[in-house]
């Protein structure tokens, strides 16, 4: 740990107005939601046996043949990563960090865990879905369900990686097959809820763009570095009184314009804001 590094990562903290989270799957993954290794072994071992799987992220693409064995391992990974958890340490700390200050979350994570460890949800913005919610695959409509009860009976009903057919999710609307919200391609809905979301995320960054705003990024790779990474660089560059910080176990940079105003650290999250609250 880079205790010098620590110290003025808290001074920026302690003197801003304002803070941005930008958190990506990194901040998730410091929590314990790990999508290989042991934990993907122990909850996925028939398909893995099966299909040939190496991980959860991949096994996210792969081309199943019917909607049974679909719904068969995305109920199960949808039940691991939303429902059979609970909110992560990382995730309560910062809750703790930055409860009392003017503060807003972005992120890329579809897990709940922002709500789970208490954040307020007028001020969480996750703009690439969550595992919560069932569409229309086709988008023929903007409405999302919540799709806890239906998971759970895919869990107590899959055998053989399948799924009884009368249980896959079909459209209300159009009789179609459903899709888990998640930003996979054009079809992704953006509800009103998305919407209002958005709104409020923006407008928490035009009410504080001229006083000393934080830019908190937190386990955002490469995946999708416009959602969080460049905009924060951006605004970081654009703005006075702006500084930034990144904290990530192996991909913690900066552009060279914003350097002296940004901090970045290599380190496991979970020590990081571990330590951040303790002083």
């Amino acid at each position: 740990m880079n205790n010098k590094k620590i110290e003025q990562i808290t001074k920026y903290i302690k003197d801003a107005e304002a803070i941005v989270i930008g958190a990506g799957s990194g901040l998730s993954t410091a929590a314990g939601l790990t999508y290989c290794g042991k934990r993907f072994e122990d909850y996925f071992s028939e398909f893995i046996e099966r299909y040939g799987m190496e991980d959860m992220y991949s096994a996210g693409f792969y081309p199943f043949q019917t909607q049974e064995e679909k719904w068969a391992y995305w109920s199960r990974h949808i039940y691991y990563n939303r429902y059979d958890i609970q909110e992560g340490k990382v995730y309560m700390d910062l809750y703790q960090l930055v409860k009392e200050g003017n503060h807003f979350v972005l992120t890329t994570n579809v897990d709940h865990q922002f709500w789970l460890a208490g954040f307020d949800d007028e001020k969480i913005f996750a703009t690439q879905g969550d595992y919560g919610l069932f569409q229309c695959k086709r988008a023929c409509h903007k409405k999302l369900y919540d799709n806890e009860i239906q998971v759970r009976k895919m869990i107590e009903k899959q055998k053989d990686c399948k799924i009884p057919r009368e249980l896959i999710p079909k459209c209300p609307k159009c009789g179609g097959n459903m899709e888990v919200n998640l930003r996979s391609d054009s079809y992704f809905v953006e509800n009103e809820k998305w919407n209002q979301a958005n709104r409020r995320y923006q407008k928490f960054l035009h009410y504080n763009q001229a006083k000393r705003i934080l830019f908190l990024e937190l386990g955002v790779g490469m995946n999708t570095p416009m959602v969080i990474k460049y905009p924060f660089w951006q605004m970081t560059y654009r703005m006075k009184n702006a500084k930034y910080v990144c904290v990530n176990l192996d991909e913690a940079n900066v552009l060279n314009d914003i350097a002296e105003k940004s901090i970045c650290i290599n380190a496991d999250i979970a020590d990081v804001v571990e330590e951040l609250v303790g002083r």
